[in-house]
């Protein structure tokens, strides 16, 4: 590789949309987590906001398949990105990445997109609070600090099952013993696990806990990742002190599965619409130029599943304009677009629309 292939000049900035990266390196992190390391094929900055995540787009036994993983790596490191991949029973695609997804191998992304960053909550005293492999936005975040030498008080307090399910656990002992206004606290569910010893915290994190590893937890920027019980035991902690909620943000991760979701809300709007007396006189055309096929759908349903009925695939994965897989042009007409963040401003000034939660306001035609 000559010095030609990181020229500034001719180097592309990442921006959210469609990208083609081979797998580099692939690091066994646990006994069940591994994270995977990318690259573009022609050079590219991959920076993003720490917290960020993308969505990959697969193939599995024939069938596409979506799924979006937050990026574990710092945007201070530019060329390349990674993804932590906790290996779940049953789970069709951390199982397939796991036995699968080898140095060399390409696939496509989508993203960077999310509102849980660190940068748009810019604050001089923080606290991190993960459990399990929720720590992968916040590692970001803590590297994305450390390499920056921020001036930033941070309190990083970990939740894990066993000494040995410690995600990073060598990496932040570094980090966080180098630079005092760092403070890293760990606690283990299970004291005794394959033999480890263990000296820190036991049990599951506790107010009187939280206050002893972090006494000023309440005049802090809260940024929060976990299982969903874990991240409701927090809030309930925060509330009952009176904290202020606008200075806390989360990351859900590790509630349902999202093709499980998907299925469960696809059926569910199938139903509701089955269970209307649908009023022809009000439905709307929704035409797709690209592949010459239109339909009828009611204003209550989405550019989406106008696409379906058609037996278009348009590629999602959150189905809650999050992730911004599903993107489209909007060649004319106006829809209702209840997205969380999923697109920018620009996106949309330029005629895109996130299919997934965009609503016809009247007849459509749609670039797909």
């Amino acid at each position: 590789m000559t010095m030609n292939f990181f020229n500034p000049v001719t180097t592309q900035t990442w921006t959210n949309g469609r990208h083609s990266v081979r797998c580099v390196k692939v690091i066994q992190e646990t006994w069940d987590v591994r994270t995977f390391c990318f690259m573009a094929e022609q050079p590219v900055l991959f920076f993003f906001k720490p917290g960020q995540f993308v969505t990959l787009e697969l193939e599995i036994d024939g069938e596409p398949v979506m799924r979006s993983y937050t990026i574990s790596s710092s945007p201070s490191i530019p060329y390349s990105f990674s993804i932590t991949v906790k290996r779940i029973p049953g789970g069709k695609v951390s199982n397939w990445l796991h036995e699968n997804l080898r140095t060399g191998d390409k696939l496509v992304v989508h993203g960077p997109v999310g509102n849980f960053n660190s940068i748009d909550f810019p604050a001089d005293k923080v606290l991190f609070l993960s459990g399990g492999v929720g720590i992968t936005p916040l590692m970001s975040m803590t590297r994305w600090f450390f390499d920056t030498n921020a001036n930033v008080d941070v309190e990083f307090i970990h939740s894990a099952r066993a000494p040995r399910d410690v995600i990073y656990h060598r990496e932040l002992v570094h980090m966080f013993s180098r630079i005092p206004e760092f403070k890293l606290h760990i606690v283990c569910e299970n004291k005794d696990d394959v033999g480890e010893a263990w000296a820190g915290y036991r049990g599951y994190l506790t107010q009187p806990m939280l206050e002893l590893m972090a006494p000023d937890y309440l005049e802090r920027e809260i940024f929060c990742c976990g299982p969903t019980p874990y991240m409701n035991a927090i809030k309930r902690i925060l509330q009952n002190n009176g904290f202020d909620m606008s200075h806390y943000h989360e990351e859900l991760f590790g509630a349902t599965p999202l093709d499980v979701r998907e299925d469960v809300q696809e059926l569910a709007d199938q139903a509701e619409a089955a269970a209307e007396d649908i009023d022809y006189a009000e439905m709307l055309s929704v035409e797709f130029v690209g592949s010459g096929k239109s339909v009828r759908i009611q204003p209550s349903e989405t550019v989406h599943a106008a696409a379906s009925k058609l037996g278009l695939h348009i590629p999602k994965a959150c189905g809650m304009g999050i992730c911004g897989t599903c993107r489209v042009g909007l060649k004319s007409g106006e829809v209702e677009m209840d997205h969380n963040g999923g697109i920018t401003e620009e996106d949309i000034e330029e005629g895109y629309i996130l299919s997934c939660c965009s609503r016809p306001k009247g007849n459509l035609v749609v670039d797909f």
